[in-house]
């Protein structure tokens, strides 16, 4: 695997393994049971693919370049904009818009990905080890994870209204 790690704590949090095979990242964001297939391709600067399944996951699509990352995670509507700036080993933006989205601060140390999506409270912690993946790319699986752990706290929340 490319990709290895966690999003988020020991208890609130999703593993993340995925294998990049130069145009196709492709593996897990959580476990066999409870988490989704990562499925994204990258081409011409393009990323487009679907976290999770048919019925339960998000289309992703945007721009990846080597310092920006432009993407939207799902739908027109239901759905959350990505948008990352690259300086030296800090990967820097917003995850879901300037008003009622998340600070997302990473910083690529030794092909470790480390830092934290959202605030202090309601944020999750990033450490990823990449091999041979893009930076960009990794912060985008990143994001990935926090916006799974997000809707599964928001259906969570929803269900127990």
């Amino acid at each position: 695997m490319n990709l290895n790690g966690r999003i988020g704590g020991i208890t609130q949090g999703y593993d993340v393994h995925a294998a990049w095979d130069g145009t196709h990242l492709t593996g897990r964001i959580g476990g066999t049971f409870d988490g989704k297939d990562i499925r994204l391709s990258v081409q011409d600067g393009r990323v487009t693919g679907r976290i999770g399944g048919t019925f339960e996951g998000f289309d992703v699509t945007g721009d990846l370049s080597g310092d920006r990352v432009d993407v939207r995670l799902g739908g027109r509507v239901q759905g959350d904009d990505l948008r990352l700036t690259t300086q030296d080993t800090r990967l820097e933006g917003r995850f879901s818009g300037r008003v009622s989205g998340k600070d997302v601060k990473l910083t690529l140390d030794s092909g470790t990905l480390r830092g934290r999506i959202g605030g202090v409270v309601d944020g999750k912690d990033v450490a990823l080890t990449l091999r041979d993946l893009p930076a960009p790319l990794a912060a985008l699986a990143a994001s990935c994870a926090f916006k799974v752990l997000e809707d599964q706290a928001d259906a969570s929340a929803g269900s127990s209204d």
